[in-house]
């Protein structure tokens, strides 16, 4: 997932400060010294989460009416980072502050918005497309056993040569302790986090079969036994090319194109501040530094 996407997170107050009554009395919190209002709980909150909550808020209202993001997009997307993150998506997400996956999707949603803003700017050649195609590999899930040397290597694929399980190798065997956990699963490599693993790892991965075990394969973090669990076929430049088009054009994506869109779609809709607490909520250096 990308991570501009990701830095939206939001504070865990955002969503309540913007549900909070500010003029109201009732009593949120009750003790023998003292009593806790809505209005001083509204008016802490927005002094500590105002201006990224109205930005949140604005820019959902402003974004809705131009660029409809559907649940088959969005859950589509939600698969997409499952399938990458394996079984370390409940773990990666809540390390970015989202309670849940109901929570991501309120963020991911907002990003997809956004995102179809800022691709309205770009442009993609022709060329550009034909070089993507050429270069991409289908995605493949993976599931690897990392040891430190070679003879623990051949020991590990003499057992699985043997008829030992995979998944119960890794456990005990491998040092990658986050993999090793789930079996020695990977997850999903694709074109957008390949970039992340070893060349000669990538090059032994590509070269198997569906559930063929690799001989040990050396890398700079020590030797691995792979196992692809799963690889998509390759489709045609024709059927792929909408895809291809947008993978191009995202990857041309910053932080800064991201807030001209934003500004541009503020001005056209005419959005004013009246709190003037907040009036500097949506500026393009406020906007920049919650992306």
């Amino acid at each position: 997932m990308k991570k501009w996407i990701l830095a939206l997170t939001l504070a865990g107050g955002v969503l309540a400060l913007s549900a909070c009554n500010q003029s109201g009395s009732t009593k949120v919190a009750e003790s023998k010294v003292g009593n806790v209002t809505q209005e001083e709980l509204y008016n802490t909150m927005k002094e500590k989460y105002g201006d990224q909550a109205l930005q949140q808020l604005v820019f959902e209202k402003v974004l809705s009416k131009k660029y409809n993001v559907t649940d088959k997009e969005l859950n589509d997307k939600i698969d997409q980072l499952k399938a990458e993150l394996g079984a370390n998506f409940e773990a990666t997400i809540a390390k970015y502050g989202y309670k849940n996956e109901a929570d991501l999707k309120k963020t991911m949603k907002l990003g997809m918005m956004q995102e179809k803003a800022a691709l309205k700017d770009v442009k993609a050649t022709e060329k550009e497309l034909k070089d993507y195609y050429d270069n991409f590999q289908p995605d493949i899930k993976v599931s690897h056993i990392l040891v430190k040397d070679e003879a623990t290597a051949n020991e590990v694929k003499k057992k699985l040569d043997g008829g030992a399980k995979f998944d119960e190798v890794a456990k005990e065997y491998s040092t990658d302790t986050a993999s090793a956990q789930n079996g020695g699963d990977l997850g999903t490599i694709n074109n957008m986090n390949k970039e992340q693993y070893d060349k000669d790892f990538m090059k032994a991965a590509y070269a198997l079969k569906v559930n063929e075990i690799s001989a040990p394969v050396k890398t700079s973090f020590g030797y691995h036994i792979i196992k692809v669990t799963d690889k998509k076929e390759k489709k045609s430049y024709a059927d792929m090319k909408k895809e291809i088009e947008y993978q191009v054009k995202s990857a041309k994506l910053t932080s800064d194109s991201i807030n001209k869109a934003m500004q541009r779609e503020l001005k056209a809709a005419n959005v004013k501040i009246n709190d003037k607490d907040l009036k500097d909520a949506l500026k393009p250096e406020t906007a920049a530094a919650h992306q």
